[in-house]
């Protein structure tokens, strides 16, 4: 007997080692997998412009990237005494306009270096909605709790998404031909507006992901919403406030996405990682023992055994 709606990720033909240099872009949910990817050992870059939610915003700022743009004191403005950007997460806000401009452009610089040599960019989209700053008519990334008569609140349509992200992918894929794209929804609910809303506002994010990857043989679509939605059908799994997934969801959905894109090799280095993590972060009660010591000579040379098979590809 079957007591749940268990999601069944077919092979998509996407392949993800230790040896891929990954960027991952969007929603908090990507901070999620960000994390997972890393504590498995994984070469991972994540939100170059920290958490961004809707699919405009997340373009805009690859296209930064690409295009290498220098951000000045005109792209910034004041509000009760901290200097802030429309196109980033307000963990780059500060003070001094100086140190909050060298944190921005150093960070750009970072990650359209990285951006260049990424094999996997993974992108969440969080939300159709937007907000259009009136001043300028742009779309803001984040409004940094200015007050709303500032700003107009649109629902994108799935026509503006694609449109914008298939002439993204060109651009990008010329730059980096290598690059390959997998795109997922995030399973934080959008539940803001309510019940009915969510489900609008998430299924103009799963029309156009659905457009994207069938119009890009190079994209790939990760179903976590889904996951969420039908397979944890549960409170159980989301956290107090009853809208984000909580850490044992968090733990399923990766377990869902490992063997999916990882092979037999990739979940042994895995393994072999979490391990050393382990003995590295163990803590004795004689430090100054000859048996600590030869432990922890060993575990170096676990260590070094580890990055040299995952940097080969490199090395070839």
């Amino acid at each position: 007997m079957k007591f749940r709606t268990e999601i069944i990720i077919r092979d998509a033909g996407l392949q993800i080692s230790h040896q891929d240099k990954i960027l991952m872009m969007g929603s908090c949910f990507v901070e999620n997998l960000s994390s997972k990817a890393l504590l498995s050992g994984f070469t991972v870059e994540t939100n170059p412009f920290g958490i961004v939610y809707n699919p405009i915003s997340i373009a805009d700022g690859l296209s930064d990237l690409i295009n290498n743009r220098i951000y000045s004191d005109k792209d910034l403005f004041l509000h009760r005494g901290l200097y802030h950007s429309f196109s980033h997460h307000s963990c780059f806000s500060g003070t001094d306009i100086e140190a909050v401009l060298n944190n921005i452009n150093s960070s750009r610089t970072n990650f359209s270096n990285f951006l260049q040599q990424t094999n996997l960019l993974i992108i969440t989209f969080g939300t159709a909605n937007t907000y259009r700053l009136l001043s300028s008519g742009a779309i803001v990334a984040n409004c940094h709790k200015l007050p709303a008569k500032y700003f107009k609140e649109e629902r994108l349509t799935v026509n503006q998404i694609t449109e914008q992200w298939n002439s993204l992918i060109k651009t990008i894929r010329v730059k980096n031909p290598q690059l390959k794209i997998l795109f997922t929804v995030s399973p934080v609910r959008h539940w803001k507006d309510g019940a009915h809303e969510n489900q609008i506002n998430k299924s103009i994010l799963l029309l156009t992901v659905n457009e994207l990857v069938n119009t890009n043989a190079f994209c790939y679509y990760f179903p976590s919403y889904e996951i969420m939605m039908d397979d944890l059908r549960d409170y159980r799994f989301y956290a107090e406030d009853m809208i984000h997934p909580n850490s044992q969801a968090i733990d399923y959905i990766w377990d869902k996405f490992s063997p999916a894109y990882f092979d037999k090799t990739t979940l042994e280095l895995i393994k072999e990682w979490k391990s050393i993590q382990q003995a590295l972060n163990h803590r004795p009660f004689h430090p100054e023992s000859d048996e600590y010591k030869r432990f922890l000579e060993k575990t170096e040379k676990r260590k070094q055994t580890f990055w040299k098979l995952k940097n080969i590809k490199e090395q070839g």
